[in-house]
């Protein structure tokens, strides 16, 4: 193996002009599907964790009148167990209705809020409220202690240390909060009408002890939740007031979207394989009517036809090694240019983009097995070249 190694190093140094530009058309090949999949998959990243990064990926909710859950303890404890899953965070939540004071007096108001008693320790897992503290702090557990979002202290002129008065319309009562700190979830919808607080605190604000009306659960596999839920779905048994939900039940769009972005750049990918295909096969072929006479020549040396098949597997081995390793740099300089240049108002990258050592492999691999493959023609023409013809004729 060695001699056609030597002759199809030798081959590929004669020609440098064809060989620089095969590698640098291979290089350019495997740079685009480097940038175009790892931008997918960046992108697709952002999405998820844009949607669903931050939130419940699998949600256990009662079907019953009260929709209310009872005896959660053990139940929480055999979810934590399931196998995939990263927190589970039990959830007390109840709609209230802010009370206004007008003219001295409390004025029940049409504006509606959420006040959502979590699990802390592991809610802050799934919401990272901890870090979406803006000022002050964290609720003290079993105190009236809440925090409220960025926009609801704005439109309701709410600082910390200040009462919230709300209106449970569930027990017809009043209640008074006192805030405790402010978050940013990013989410304007959420930061105007979530209120939160400790479960305890919840149970006793609504007098509801002993009772959740949901169990979030966050998984580190989000697109394997689906296999997760049949598993909680296992725990819950026979209990038909409970039902789990995964998050790619609620946003089939979310997904449908997905799997187009990775169709099409699965797509791509494919043609400019095809294209690095049809390039090396072609200036292979010509390779192979440039060197008629040097092939003749060796097949009357006495090298085989095998052998001289191999010669050409080898070019085609070398030119897709070559240029693998090029393309690894270039795309890995495309990406360094993107994240540097393709920024956000507030200077971090437009799509986050990670290198993934599993893909840029694969990548490396297809190029060389491509070219490899691609040297197949001009190799079975070489086998069939006569040598006394080929002298002969010059």
């Amino acid at each position: 193996m060695l001699l056609p190694f030597k002759i199809a190093l030798r081959f590929l140094k004669s020609s440098k002009g064809q060989t620089i530009l095969i590698t640098f058309g291979i290089a350019i090949g495997v740079s685009v599907q480097l940038f175009i999949g790892l931008l997918i998959q960046g992108l697709q990243t952002s999405l998820v964790d844009k949607t669903v990064g931050s939130s419940s990926h699998i949600t256990v909710s009662s079907v019953s009148e009260d929709k209310y859950i009872t005896e959660y303890e053990s139940l929480l404890a055999e979810i934590k167990e399931t196998e995939g899953t990263t927190y589970v965070s039990a959830s007390l939540d109840n709609t209230s209705v802010l009370v206004k004071n007008q003219d001295n007096e409390d004025v029940i108001t049409s504006e509606y809020v959420l006040i959502r008693g979590l699990s802390l320790e592991e809610a802050n897992g799934i919401y990272k409220l901890s870090n979406s503290l803006v000022q002050g702090n964290m609720p003290i557990q079993n105190t009236n202690q809440v925090i409220i979002g960025k926009e609801f202290s704005e439109l309701n002129d709410k600082s910390i240390g200040e009462e919230i008065k709300v209106f449970l319309p569930l027990l017809n009562k009043k209640k008074t909060l006192v805030v405790s700190g402010i978050f940013d979830l990013k989410v304007s919808s959420l930061n105007e009408t979530w209120i939160i607080t400790d479960l305890q605190s919840s149970q006793t604000i609504f007098e509801t002890p002993g009772k959740i009306t949901s169990i979030e659960i966050q998984v580190d596999d989000v697109f394997n939740s689906p296999n997760i839920t049949v598993s909680i779905e296992e725990i819950l048994g026979n209990n038909t007031n409970l039902i789990a939900t995964d998050w790619q039940t609620q946003n089939e769009s979310l997904l449908s979207g997905l799997n187009g972005q990775t169709i099409s750049s699965l797509m791509i990918q494919i043609f400019v394989i095809i294209s690095v295909v049809l390039s090396i096969a072609s200036v292979l072929i010509i390779s192979v009517i440039q060197k008629q006479k040097q092939i003749g020549i060796l097949k009357a040396m006495g090298i085989k036809d095998s052998m001289a098949s191999t010669i050409f597997l080898t070019q085609g081995f070398l030119l897709g090694l070559m240029g693998a390793i090029l393309g690894i740099l270039l795309g890995i300089s495309l990406i360094v240019l993107f994240t540097t240049f393709a920024l956000n108002p507030d200077g971090t990258p437009l799509i986050p983009m990670q290198l993934n050592p599993g893909f840029i492999v694969l990548s490396a691999l297809i190029a060389i097995i491509a070219s490899t493959l691609a040297s197949l023609i001009p190799a079975a023409k070489s086998s069939k070249l006569d040598p006394i013809e080929v002298i002969r004729n010059g």
